[in-house]
């Protein structure tokens, strides 16, 4: 929930100067829901794609104050974040929730970004992989495995969003690793080696490399570095940093 409408489209002018035709790696911002239409527009011939931050699990109805997938695809959006820890936290939402908001993303050929993460007190006490485990099984549940090929699963360890703190390379690659075990025992090998597992925590220009260094690192859902076009542009430069 940032930004006005005017430093929007300013921000996503400066990106599309500077990796709107980069094509190594895929590139997707996730505006606001007032601002998606026009950042459509901004994106139009450009590699980057859109998302939008959230969606309701129902295509239409007595709602209000939900956004549905039907409306997403009909602006232009290809991709949904689903499942946030600031979703999950702030406004309760369930793996239950969310697995129902997972299906009817497929149904409309969205691809969901889906999150999992610990929190503080949850690491302290030995049980991340248990939460984990937990929350992906909860979100994949009833999927077959052509379903759950195409998601993209972020891990963001809550205790390292927003705060400035980072799972180490370690950490993550753990984490990553671990997850895609579970997948593996929800669908079988082919699809845990194919599914992209992103890294969201506090991703910054001067940790991306080592993070995606990680052998089980696909990717970075970035937050606050994301407001900042000449860090975004730098973290998905890294390669050439």
């Amino acid at each position: 929930m940032n930004k006005t409408f005017s430093e929007a489209v300013d921000l996503v002018k400066k990106l599309t100067r500077e990796i709107g035709s980069y094509d190594n790696v895929e590139v997707v911002i996730f505006p606001p829901f007032p601002y998606l239409q026009q950042i459509r527009d901004l994106l139009d011939g450009t590699c980057i794609g859109l998302g939008a931050q959230n969606m309701f699990w129902e295509e239409k109805g007595a709602y209000t104050g939900e956004v549905s997938p039907r409306m997403l695809v009909d602006v232009g959006c290809r991709y949904v974040i689903l499942g946030h820890s600031e979703r999950r936290g702030y406004f309760g939402e369930t793996d239950d929730k969310i697995n129902k908001k997972i299906k009817k993303a497929l149904e409309f050929d969205l691809t969901p970004v889906v999150c999992v993460g610990e929190k503080l007190e949850e690491r302290e006490r030995g049980i991340e992989e248990k939460v984990v485990s937990s929350q992906v099984r909860g979100c994949l549940a009833g999927l077959n495995f052509s379903q759950i090929e195409r998601i993209v699963l972020a891990y963001e360890p809550v205790w390292a969003i927003g705060t400035g703190k980072t799972a180490t390379p370690d950490q993550a690659q753990k984490m990553h690793g671990f997850i895609r075990g579970v997948v593996g025992e929800l669908a079988d090998e082919k699809v845990a080696k194919s599914i992209r597992i992103q890294y969201g925590g506090s991703v910054k220009p001067d940790n991306i490399k080592s993070l995606m260094n990680e052998p089980d690192i696909d990717g970075a859902l970035v937050g606050g570095a994301s407001l900042i076009p000449e860090s975004f542009i730098k973290i998905v430069k890294y390669g050439e940093i």
